[in-house]
């Protein structure tokens, strides 16, 4: 009765209850029967945990983050979480994570490879790749995206450009109420491809309006609740249908788009012009097809692109909730720097301190990835009087550091202050980890703060954003908070200034 009724929880009716019923009642059996093994290592105290299930039912599936938090609470700032039958060591708090990450850096540089994650790359790219593979990618990568002009002027033309782009389309649908969540990502999205496929995308071109819907359904998919049931019972979930499928049949399709664009560059490649990231990597691959431990081979290209595309989501998931907050301030502070005469430049930033403000007060706010990537040890770790095993699954909460009562003056609410100093200069933060921290900080952070302010100031150049429902009603909060926030979505009128 229990196990049918925790099939019932998930979701699940009729046959698709009486067969998670008759799965989970296989585990348990083969769990009690199977010898017991002793947890190597000395692992954080924690909440008790059922058999299988773990922790399951002290989770909230919706938001995670806020549970684990409150656990915290209790159990300090380092515990153990099961997920499942595996246990989980969650890092919560400045301290810790601080440790963690930037003091102990490689120590903690490993990606452990939740079960869709492990089935979505199979452990190929940069992202989710471990060891030697990692450090032959991300030097590269970050060394092709510098010679492509990331953080440089080049760079800086493209996303100005694909700013105008934005201001047009938006112009062309003049007195109708929209959302800019979709014309956002489609501008995000254009920057990555412009770097990696050589080119940008026009809005209406079908195939890449095809890659835009693929990405937003999966954003959704990884941040829903069913995915976190997927880590925990991944044998058993894969039995069954549900928003997993759907995620892996995505991921499927946008690899075939991958390919093809690869092959086009391979048949069309000069090694003396190379024109974009894909035509590096090939250059890169015949240059080490004979050595043995070359990590640059097709399977890590075609990931890498997937990788790369992923990451547009959260510049458009930022301006979003950016558009919804009364502005009237950065409109008169882009007045008196930028004018109308010109374009907005990314020198301009110093010379705005409450724009810079808010817009890392958003990031602070909305939380876009509360607890991070999946982090692992690379060895046996002695950390705070505990034992952590090699390859242990380590949480470093983030939402702990941007939310925390200790680091900001008022952590649950908005308040663009806390970037600014009495003088009304704008004021790093020890505390701000939007884009994490440590040896796995995002290699694209320095184009997402780029691109998040030249969009934000070119659209608040050209428009007065009016929401369609009362400024009371909006909140900025995310809707789901999984893997990643997933905001409000609201409509504007777009006026003229």
């Amino acid at each position: 009765m229990f196990l049918y009724s925790l099939a019932a929880a998930m979701g699940l009716n009729g046959p698709g209850t009486t067969l998670l019923s008759l799965l989970l009642s296989a585990l348990f059996i083969k769990w009690f029967l199977k010898p017991k093994q002793v947890q190597k290592g000395r692992l954080p105290p924690g909440p008790s945990a059922l058999p299988i299930l773990g922790n399951l039912f002290q989770v909230n599936r919706r938001a995670p983050n806020k549970s684990l938090i409150k656990l915290g609470e209790q159990y300090g700032p380092v515990f153990t979480i099961w997920f499942g039958s595996s246990p989980a060591v969650v890092l919560c708090g400045q301290e810790a994570v601080t440790e963690a990450l930037i003091e102990r850096g490689h120590d903690f540089s490993g990606r452990y490879l939740l079960p869709v994650f492990r089935k979505l790359t199979n452990y190929y790219g940069i992202v989710f790749s471990n060891g030697e593979r990692w450090k032959q990618l991300r030097k590269f990568t970050l060394s092709t995206f510098r010679n492509f002009g990331m953080g440089k002027k080049s760079i800086e033309e493209r996303i100005l450009e694909e700013a105008q782009f934005l201001v047009t389309a938006i112009q062309n649908k003049k007195d109708t109420p929209l959302s800019p969540n979709f014309l956002l990502r489609c501008a995000s999205s254009n920057i990555i491809c412009s770097i990696v496929f050589g080119d940008r995308f026009d809005h209406e071109d079908k195939r890449f309006l095809t890659l835009i819907e693929l990405f937003a359904e999966n954003l959704q998919i990884l941040s829903g609740p069913w995915i976190q049931l997927y880590n925990n019972f991944p044998t058993i979930v894969d039995f069954l249908p549900g928003p997993h499928k759907k995620l892996f049949q995505n991921a499927k399709d946008l690899m075939n788009f991958i390919k093809q664009v690869i092959q086009s560059h391979k048949e069309s490649l000069q090694k003396d012009f190379p024109r974009d990231f894909i035509d590096c990597f090939l250059i890169k691959m015949e240059e080490e097809e004979h050595e043995h431990d070359s990590e640059f081979i097709l399977m890590n290209l075609f990931q890498e692109k997937a990788d790369h595309l992923a990451g547009h989501s959260s510049v458009a998931c930022s301006i979003q909730p950016l558009l919804t907050i009364t502005i009237k301030k950065i409109h008169r502070e882009i007045d008196e720097v930028v004018g109308s005469c010109r374009r907005p430049t990314v020198e301009d930033r110093a010379n705005m301190p409450y724009t810079d403000a808010v817009i890392h007060e958003v990031q602070r706010y909305i939380d876009l990835a509360p607890m991070s990537l999946p982090h692992t040890v690379t060895r046996d770790v002695e950390f705070s009087g505990y034992l952590i095993p090699k390859g242990t699954y380590v949480v470093p909460l983030l939402s702990s550091v941007l939310k925390g009562t200790s680091q900001w003056e008022t952590p649950e609410e908005f308040n663009p202050n806390h970037f600014l100093d009495e003088n009304g200069h704008f004021k790093k933060s020890e505390s701000f980890v939007a884009f994490s921290a440590g040896k796995r900080i995002c290699p694209g952070e320095s184009l997402a703060r780029m691109e998040l302010f030249l969009f934000l100031t070119t659209l608040l150049q050209s428009f007065v954003f009016k929401p369609v429902i009362d400024h009371k009603e909006i909140d900025i909060s995310a809707v789901i908070s999984g893997f990643t926030a997933v905001p409000n979505d609201y409509e504007f009128y777009f006026i003229s200034r």
